[in-house]
């Protein structure tokens, strides 16, 4: 099987900063308490962050079992911080109309 532990941490890290973008501009304009567009962007932080962390271990890990486990947790933390975004996204597109 193909390892995709570099595109998780490629991925990951760069939505990384577009989820910090989305809080740091909420709070710049205050806007943060009247939606739930903060919490959304603030859980998926968390889970990307921890998708590096754990696609980062993949890499470095040199038994192969324990580096397929670490992938699949990164790739799971990865897919549930994308949902959190496509929340944040139908709030702002709510918003917005």
């Amino acid at each position: 099987m193909e390892k995709k532990s570099t595109h998780i941490l490629n991925a990951s890290s760069n939505l990384l900063g577009f989820s910090l973008l989305i809080i740091t501009s909420l709070k710049i304009t205050k806007m943060s308490h009247s939606t739930y567009l903060d919490e959304f962007a603030g859980i998926a932080c968390l889970f990307f962050a921890f998708s590096c962390f754990f696609s980062f271990l993949a890499i470095r890990s040199r038994h192969e079992k324990r580096g397929q486990r670490f992938e699949t947790i990164a790739d799971y933390l990865f897919l549930s911080a994308l949902f959190c975004i496509v929340l944040a996204v139908i709030i702002v597109t709510m918003k917005i109309i």
